[in-house]
């Protein structure tokens, strides 16, 4: 008797000790670093998070898993998001993650976007909404009223940097976001004041700033760029900036602007229009924007490519100095193709 009694003391001994192992040892599947569960707001989280785990192949025992989930009433506490299940993690780990809420963050990073639908794409790319609803909040000035803006000034909420976010953040709510960091940029380093004493807002620096982000990444000559755009501005001049006309015509591939690309009807053409376009055409850096807040008093009314190709130009205060220059690098220009034509 007392043999047996042994004999079954072992046996739940062994069968606790496997049971504990399969709760509490590595339970995932997968080879990778990390895998997702997601957990979407149109249905019950538990169907779509059990059906998630039998399809991928995440775990094993899922049969346990389901058991100690509903113990823990994980199902009654999860919310919708994305759980980021790392390789290795226990069937414990896995349950108390969901229950706990315990969300994947998701990274928007924002370099240099041009439309709404560069940012519908990267918010579909990064977060729950797919591009199309995005686009249909980014391109309603009913849905952006209530940020101040409109499909125009839209962008002029981003100050590109890297947020991180909830996955299933709203579109709205990403737009807080960046709306919330656009004012905290804007109160630092005497920012507003120095707008004030151009004779422009925020909106308009930025804009302007915008244009200057296109025509040139060399940092050390921005400054000198924006002098030619806030000269002519005071002027009353168009401020004949090529980058506007891509923006009217959305063709960004754009590498020489003819007279005819000149014509397109648009209030972001800047040569048949005068004083700034009515929004930004691409989010410029903090860097550009405060290139054009520190911008140099000068004379500059034009500037063009130096024929040496480096990237940077030069500026002039008299349209017979700027043809010289524009001469130059025309010159420089042709005999670089005729080159590459005759190397073909």
């Amino acid at each position: 008797m007392k043999k047996v009694i042994l004999i079954l003391f072992v046996l739940i001994v062994v069968l606790g000790c496997i049971l504990a192992w399969m709760i509490f040892g590595s339970a995932t599947t997968f080879d990778t670093k990390s895998k997702y569960l997601y957990a979407y707001d149109s249905l019950p989280p538990e169907p779509q998070i059990q059906r998630q785990l039998k399809d991928s192949n995440f775990i094993r025992n899922i049969w346990l898993f389901n058991i100690l989930a509903g113990r823990m009433n994980v199902w009654d506490r999860v919310k919708p998001g994305r759980f980021e299940i790392e390789k290795g993690e226990s069937l414990i780990d896995i349950a108390r993650r969901l229950r706990n809420n315990v969300q994947a963050p998701s990274r928007l990073v924002i370099n240099k976007l041009r439309t709404p639908n560069d940012l519908a794409r990267l918010i579909d790319k990064n977060f729950s909404t797919d591009s199309v609803k995005a686009l249909q909040f980014l391109t309603s000035n009913d849905s952006l009223k209530a940020l101040d803006v409109d499909t125009n000034t839209l962008m002029t909420l981003i100050i590109p940097d890297t947020y991180i976010l909830n996955w299933n953040t709203s579109v709205k709510r990403i737009l807080q976001r960046l709306a919330k960091e656009k004012d905290k940029f804007w109160h630092e380093d005497n920012r507003i004041a120095k707008a004030d004493n151009m004779g422009f807002t925020p909106e308009q620096v930025y804009t302007l700033a915008s244009i200057v982000e296109e025509e040139t990444n060399k940092n050390d000559e921005k400054g000198d760029i924006a002098s030619v755009y806030i000269n002519r501005y005071k002027k009353g001049m168009p401020l004949g900036a090529d980058p506007t006309i891509k923006f009217a015509l959305k063709d960004f591939g754009l590498k020489r602007i003819l007279y005819g690309h000149l014509q397109v009807a648009s209030p972001y053409n800047t040569y048949r229009n005068t004083g700034l376009p009515p929004g930004p055409i691409c989010t410029p850096s903090e860097k550009t924007i405060d290139a054009v807040l520190d911008a140099p008093t000068t004379n500059y009314l034009f500037f063009v490519a130096r024929s040496d190709f480096s990237g940077y130009h030069h500026f002039s205060s008299t349209y017979a100095e700027h043809e010289q220059y524009a001469k130059q690098y025309q010159q420089a220009l042709n005999a670089r193709v005729a080159a590459q034509q005759k190397a073909q």
